[in-house]
């Protein structure tokens, strides 16, 4: 019986141990032949050329998860104690002296997110009041609420009237109650033609906020006879795995990358519009419904404070931009310690700021390491520092710098680009109305659906026919899923940098 060999198999032996035309296997032209003399010196480990690649990570850090059954959560933040307001000198037939020392109209809440047609405002009749314009500050005293809006007569204190002190009509002015004064045993009237006693008493305000899960899914797929195959390369994943099998790099990849995309979810995500033909129509039915959910950054741009530095070009990186931070903090919640996650340059800026405040820093001599010797490492960079009664804890923020995520992002968005973002650090105490009670939470923290029956924090499963065949596709799937949206609690307190 003769065996004929393939025509492009290069194995004629030859006499010595050497190199022939006739005895080698040329891998690069596609060669079939396996009986080469020489095998291709193969590094089986897989450059890691990019380092740690996956950004998951920030959340941990700076909140929490925990579980929810509902399909929206839905909390209370408090509203401000004080009453004060922005609004306007009102124009009146005959002027604003006419039959009055000044007539104003209450427009919006000072932080201008409640604007007033009627008399909710809950500013009453003889209660003293602080009015602040162009034209100076002046104190009065309310001395009449009009029924049915928001104007309100004032009598002021030493001067006959808002014109002469200089105020005119239109001009924009901030209010403050600061207190009340009335006259022996004298009866009132708070409303226009009412006769009452009782003035009326003032609610408590809240603010209810709400954010619905969103569900994200990803799987990866492998052929039953790809997955029989052992591959030669070695390698290592974020995950912790490693071997050779090509294909769990892959499936690690995928996980790894999913993993990821649930934190860049949680602070990038939007809400849609409702009624509208936008993704609401596609992913629920109902324009009554919004889709999409509210991510961090939304959040601070809708509801909390925006900082694009003094210069316009970079935030943070003098006392000055820190000293308006400061004063803005002030006015929320004056919450004394704060997390800040930036990109290199802002965390650089930050670091030649501090330097700059040494006395030796200019000649180069110290950045805050005493008694340097020529064996001591010198350290140029600052983890925190204290500034009035604040303390700041700054951290690189990779999200911001990697150049396949928000680096990228960055580098095209110009003034649009996100530099950092400021967390106040502790538990905030809301309302609860699926729980029905005050519960603290941290200012940041990650609610996902999860019952008795089916934990969604991050499902896993396999189907396919490899391994325990649960179909008779002839494959290995391997599902991830997770549900979940973010609560931003308190994002008055938050600081966005660009």
């Amino acid at each position: 019986m003769a065996i004929n060999a393939g025509g492009s198999l290069n194995s004629v032996p030859a006499p010595k141990q050497q190199t022939l035309a006739t005895n080698y296997l040329d891998l690069a032209s596609g060669s079939t032949d396996w009986a080469q003399q020489y095998v291709p010196d193969l590094m089986a480990e897989e450059a890691e050329v990019f380092g740690p690649r996956t950004i998951s990570g920030f959340l941990s850090q700076v909140g929490a998860e925990e579980s929810m059954q509902a399909d929206q959560v839905v909390w209370s933040e408090q509203g401000r104690l004080h009453l004060s307001f922005k609004g306007k000198v009102k124009t009146k037939a005959g002027g604003i002296t006419s039959g009055t020392s000044g007539l104003i109209t209450i427009d919006k809440d000072i932080d201008e997110t409640t604007t007033y047609t009627t008399n909710v405002h809950g500013v009453r009749n003889q209660d003293t009041i602080i009015i602040a314009g162009s034209a100076g500050v002046v104190k009065c005293l309310v001395t009449e609420v009009a029924a049915g809006n928001s104007d309100l007569e004032v009598e002021v204190y030493g001067h006959a009237s808002l014109d002469t002190v200089g105020f005119e009509d239109n001009d924009p002015i901030t209010v403050l109650v600061y207190g009340s004064e009335f006259a022996k045993g004298k009866k009132y009237t708070n409303f226009a033609g009412a006769q009452a006693e009782d003035r009326g008493a003032n609610e408590p305000v809240f603010k209810s906020f709400n954010n619905k899960p969103i569900i994200m899914r990803d799987y990866y797929e492998v052929s039953g006879s790809d997955a029989a195959r052992v591959g030669w390369v070695e390698i290592s994943t974020e995950m912790g795995d490693s071997g050779y099998l090509w294909y769990l790099k892959a499936e690690s990849d995928t996980r790894a990358r999913f993993t990821d995309y649930i934190e860049m979810a949680m602070l990038e995500a939007e809400k849609g519009l409702p009624g509208t033909d936008d993704t609401a129509d596609f992913l629920t039915g109902n324009d009554a419904h919004t889709s999409g959910t509210e991510g961090l950054f939304a959040a601070i741009t809708n509801r909390g404070n925006v900082t694009t530095g003094v210069t316009g070009v970079n935030a943070a990186t003098d006392l000055a931009e820190f000293d308006a931070i400061l004063a803005e903090f002030d006015k929320q919640g004056a919450i004394e310690e704060y997390m800040m996650f930036v990109n290199r340059s802002t965390s650089l800026a930050m670091d030649d700021m501090l330097a700059s405040m040494n006395s030796y820093g200019a000649g180069g001599t110290s950045y805050g390491v005493f008694d340097n010797d020529a064996d001591m490492a010198l350290n140029l960079g600052f983890s925190g520092f204290r500034r009035g009664s604040y303390d700041f804890y700054k951290s690189d923020f990779r999200y911001l710098n990697d150049k396949a995520t928000r680096g990228g992002i960055n580098d095209a968005a110009g003034a649009n680009a996100i530099r950092g973002v400021m967390i106040p650090a502790g538990m905030s105490t809301v309302y609860d109305q699926m729980v029905g009670s005050n519960m603290k939470r941290p200012f940041l923290h990650v609610r996902y659906r999860a019952s008795q029956t089916d934990d969604r924090r991050m499902k896993s499963w396999v189907t396919g026919s490899v391994g325990a065949a649960t179909s008779a596709l002839d494959a290995m799937q391997i599902h991830m899923l997770t549900e979940r949206c973010l609560v931003t609690q308190g994002a008055n307190n938050f600081m966005l940098m660009k």
